[in-house]
């Protein structure tokens, strides 16, 4: 486990007009700050400004990049990125490297890979020595947290831990953004103040009118209604779909949703369970069913290649929900599989996609990431 530092309070985070530290008397030649951002608060500034204060250089890795918009990811890494540079003055940006964290779900090794090697590029050397480099971020006081577990995964870094600001929840800013129009119009001139620096309460106003935004309150109003059709449960629901990942040739079989959530995303085939079905046997029907998909029975189960469960806590957005996935390889041949035409409203939006073409935001909740899982596509591709 890498050593921690507890800093002291931090006062409360407001916009920095103070000229920053004399950069001699910083501790770290640099400093790691990985996040979401989902949106920027006061309390991801007050780690920002203890950085600044402590480091010659800080790293911003903003994960969930390229992910497709969400309400567990609504904002893209363009508009985060600005978000945090309006908090700082310009002598603070010049300090600041904001970079693209690829989430790589089901695969730490890959994630903590892309990590290290950005951080190995962006770090400057010092007088012909290593960097000396540690993470940072708020003290959640919970072994068990998330936070607690990425820092295990660099035990070759120090951290630094900033007390956490209580209240400071993205979630809880994204609950009330995503409402009617005059109350988060009304939250974000009044309580939302205590959370967000102005700069980013002015950007949220204008994505209210944006169409993205629109998309987002439509996702918001189906959840509630899911919700609701489920309030009487005396557990909370858990729900197990399966999907295929069908590849051919370069190509992987996805349909296109045509409804929200995530409607125009590039999804994979699949769907819910029967009471008395089998796993597979699920999957094929929803084969069948789904896309109609001109390969016989027998020639799928031949050319299973591996099954394995995807679980992530938020892989869905209906709530806690497990997906089997399956995964056909077919054989190559001069043409790809005819998907039948018929008259089901998402029959017509299968497509065969190269997976050359695959890229992680136009892709519904984790379906990149199992697709990534299965073929070891990694976050270098596309330029990643």
């Amino acid at each position: 486990m890498p050593s921690t530092t507890t800093l002291p309070s931090a006062p409360a985070a407001t916009l920095r007009t103070q000229d920053s530290p004399a950069i001699a008397d910083t501790q770290y030649d640099c400093l790691v700050f990985i996040g979401r951002f989902q949106p920027m608060h006061h309390g991801h500034v007050a780690v920002m400004e203890e950085a600044l204060r402590l480091a010659r250089q800080v790293i911003v890795l903003v994960g969930s990049a390229w992910q497709a918009r969400s309400l567990r990811n609504p904002f893209t890494f363009s508009e985060r990125t600005r978000m945090i540079r309006s908090c700082f003055d310009d002598a603070d940006n010049t300090r600041l490297e904001i970079v693209p964290l690829l989430d790589a779900l089901y695969n730490d090794d890959v994630w903590v890979r892309d990590v290290q090697r950005k951080v190995r590029d962006i770090a400057r050397p010092q007088a012909n020595r290593m960097p000396r480099i540690a993470l940072i971020g708020a003290n959640r006081r919970d072994s068990n947290s998330q936070s607690s577990y990425y820092l295990s995964l660099f035990p070759q870094w120090e951290s630094v831990a900033v007390p956490l600001r209580e209240g400071m929840e993205a979630s809880r800013i994204r609950e009330v953004i995503f409402t009617e129009r005059a109350r988060a119009e009304d939250w974000l001139d009044n309580e939302g103040l205590e959370l967000l620096p102005p700069p980013v309460a002015q950007h949220l106003h204008g994505f209210l009118d944006e169409t993205a935004w629109q998309g987002l309150v439509e996702e918001r109003r189906l959840l509630e209604q899911y919700r609701a059709a489920w309030s009487d449960a005396p557990y909370p629901p858990l729900f197990i779909t399966v999907n295929a990942v069908v590849v051919q040739s370069g190509h992987v079989l996805l349909t296109t949703r045509r409804a929200a959530p995530g409607k125009g995303l590039y999804a994979l085939p699949g769907g819910f369970v029967q009471p008395q079905e089998r796993l597979l046997d699920a999957c094929l029907r929803e084969l069948k069913e789904r896309v109609r998909l001109k390969v016989p029975e027998p020639v799928l189960r031949g050319s299973l290649r591996g099954q394995r469960l995807f679980d992530a806590p938020h892989r869905s957005w209906r709530g806690r929900t497990l997906a089997e996935a399956f995964y056909f390889a077919l054989r190559p041949e001069q043409q790809l599989p005819k998907l039948r035409s018929g008259g089901g409203e998402n029959e017509e939006q299968a497509r065969w996609v190269a997976l050359a073409d695959l890229e992680p935001d136009t892709l519904f909740e984790d379906h990149f990431y199992i697709i990534q899982n299965f073929l070891g596509l990694h976050a270098g591709q596309s330029g990643f």
